[in-house]
């Protein structure tokens, strides 16, 4: 008897009950933390270019901090390797929950999404390198157009009012989470400084206590908030970038409920902590890290100097690339077939929406570039602003489409707070 040929997996297809609603709660507060960011983005640009501008520099390059144990940072330093660690730690509690019970689980759902991910990283910091290589500039920021920022993109939805489907939601979420990880594996190896093993050697004890805790479900903040604390010091000092300690905290966290659990380590840490990092770590780091002085010449040199050009073009060009591209061979060569209700140019439009690179790269400009990181942070707003532009004009015309599949996707006659399509699949 011939073997039953095996079922093809829908890509883009809706995902179970279950996920929609832990999507659904991380994307309701990043959508409100990208409104926010925005703002302190254009903010921090405003006060830099306006008469105001000395306050905003003696501002940023305030320090305090403990300088006997190397803590003595200024504003800017503060809010780009203190506050955004809590922002990397919600990453890796996302992280976590993406290889517990989202698309990252198996390999099956997990394919699509990480090549999607990992072309949508290789091929920026290769036009970056391309562009660097052939114009005599400086390749130190190849992995500055790597990155995608969530909540700078939903927030680029929220403006455009458009309600995206759960699946699409679900899929830029997934690339975001991915290309996070890669960020973080380059901050680590790329931009480890003067490493301190002794230091390095305690925060691992650090984690390793953290570890046990979260083995035994010792709950309360008492022990978590020093803890955590004291990791993150050790880190800094022992030379790796502090944000680091973040996402090995937020991976450590228990993603799966014990049977007397209502609320699971990490989904209760992501409750406390997602508001703290959209809210307050991202748009700080935003507001001292945008605040670029802007001119006529300065806005010219982002088109004419390799090292701005490569972050743009990576950004624009390279993402759009990367990510359809890598998606459409990954379906091409795999089982997966795209959702019928969906056409490859909804793909192309979240490609090039995954081109806003915010946050993340400014901080890696700021690492690669330290003594001037200007004309790079220039870059990373005009390529995000050019890749946002040409997103919100695909997502346009298929505004139609989304709203109506996102309307059917709510549709819950019987009222019990479950939308119908998952009891009409039977899907839980």
């Amino acid at each position: 008897m011939a073997a039953a040929p095996r079922e093809r997996r829908v890509f883009l297809g809706l995902p179970s009950w279950s996920e929609r609603s832990a999507l659904a709660t991380a994307l309701r507060t990043e959508t409100v933390g990208g409104l926010l960011l925005l703002a302190a983005a254009v903010l921090a640009l405003a006060w830099a270019n306006s008469p105001w501008a000395e306050w905003y520099t003696r501002i940023s390059d305030f320090h305090f901090g403990i300088g006997a144990l190397g803590l003595d940072l200024s504003v800017a330093h503060w809010t780009a390797d203190g506050l955004l660690t809590i922002f990397f730690l919600v990453a890796g509690i996302e992280l976590k929950r993406e290889l517990v019970i989202g698309e990252l689980r198996t390999p099956a759902t997990a394919s699509l999404p990480v090549v999607a991910a990992l072309c949508g990283m290789v091929l920026p910091a290769a036009v970056y390198l391309i562009v660097t290589g052939s114009s005599g500039g400086d390749t130190a920021g190849w992995a500055v157009p790597m990155a995608t920022d969530i909540a700078f993109a939903l927030a680029v939805l929220a403006v455009l009012n458009t309600h995206l489907p759960a699946a699409l939601r679900a899929f830029l979420l997934t690339l975001a989470v991915v290309d996070d990880l890669g960020a973080i594996a380059v901050i680590a190896v790329g931009f480890a400084d003067d490493l301190k093993l002794l230091a390095l050697g305690g925060a691992v004890v650090g984690l390793t206590v953290f570890a046990v805790l979260q083995h035994f479900r010792v709950r309360g903040w008492w022990w978590y908030v020093p803890l955590g604390i004291t990791i993150w010091a050790l880190t800094y000092v022992g030379g790796v970038h502090a944000t680091v300690a973040g996402v090995c905290m937020g991976l450590l966290l228990h993603a799966t409920p014990d049977k007397d659990e209502s609320e699971t380590p990490a989904a209760h840490a992501a409750h406390l902590l997602r508001p703290i990092s959209a809210g307050i770590a991202a748009p700080l780091f935003a507001l001292f890290a945008a605040g670029v002085t802007l001119s006529t010449s300065a806005l010219g040199e982002v088109f004419t100097r390799p090292e701005s050009l490569g972050v743009v073009l990576g950004l624009v060009l390279g993402k759009i690339v990367g990510i359809f591209g890598g998606t459409w061979l990954a379906v091409k060569f795999t089982r997966a077939q795209l959702n019928p209700e969906l056409q490859w140019a909804d793909v192309f439009a979240l490609s090039a929406l995954a081109g806003i690179g915010f946050t993340v790269s400014l901080l890696i400009g700021e690492l690669s570039f330290p003594a001037d990181s200007d004309h790079i942070k220039a870059a990373v707003l005009v390529g995000s602003l050019i890749a946002a532009g040409v997103a919100a004009v695909l997502v346009k015309r298929r505004n139609g489409i989304y709203r109506r599949l996102y309307e059917a996707e709510n549709i819950d006659e019987d009222a019990d707070g479950i939308p119908d399509i998952y009891q009409r699949n039977q899907r839980e």
